[in-house]
């Protein structure tokens, strides 16, 4: 399978279905219904042509048939995953079956949708699906700008805001560290201000969008 299409710099922009089905009058169709409700469309053939043409980092959703010339619907999800794209999926089969459905529902699938399907099925699954990607959108620019707060730590403050967030007190936090109370409670302000922290709350907060697990750090 070719790279995936490196994104064109500019501004954001409008949200875009993807369309990724070998029949060509399902592709037009769709196209057609999209269009009438004023989305931005793409249509490819194949998985390739997607990956090879397609603006991976825009916000959108990929309507994506199960079986697919080259690599099966349900593979290029895995593939799609194995990329780190997490761009909402929303199947299409004319042959689904339970399993088949399962599997991709416990992938992250949106929707599994058996053809002929009704347009409001699809016209609400997309809207599911591009509600989930603004949001994981939001996500990840938080955990991105938390990211770069937290890159402004000390060794010795990334342990303390570490210690903090397990809910330690300072005593407790002094003992562990071997560092007297008054040290920590200089960290910890450090910690706070770095951090844009109002409360230990937004912090712990903060602390979990950075991936940190029980309060310990990843380095």
């Amino acid at each position: 399978m070719p790279e995936p299409r490196k994104a064109a710099k500019g501004p954001p922009s409008s949200p875009v279905v993807f369309i990724v089905d070998d029949d060509v009058s399902m592709r037009e169709a769709l196209t057609d219904l999209f269009r009438s409700m004023k989305f931005d469309v793409e249509a490819f053939e194949s998985a390739a042509a997607f990956l090879e043409k397609a603006n991976l980092n825009r916000h959108g959703c990929l309507l994506l048939d199960v079986r697919l010339p080259g690599i099966s619907g349900l593979d290029f999800q895995m593939q799609m995953e194995r990329l780190g794209n997490g761009m909402p999926i929303i199947f299409m089969t004319g042959f689904g079956d339970i399993p088949m459905s399962v599997r991709a529902m416990k992938a992250g699938a949106v929707d599994f949708l058996t053809k002929p399907f009704k347009e409001q099925d699809i016209l609400d699954a997309v809207t599911t699906a591009l509600e989930r990607d603004a949001s994981r959108r939001r996500e990840s620019e938080q955990s991105a700008a938390v990211a770069s707060l937290a890159g402004q730590l000390t060794p010795r403050e990334r342990e303390v805001m570490g210690a903090v967030v397990r809910g330690l007190m300072n005593k407790q936090i002094a003992y562990e560290l071997g560092i007297s109370e008054v040290t920590v409670k200089l960290h910890r302000g450090n910690v706070m201000r770095k951090m844009e922290a109002r409360s230990v709350a937004d912090l712990v907060r903060k602390s979990e969008l950075l991936g940190w697990r029980q309060g310990l750090p990843v380095s």
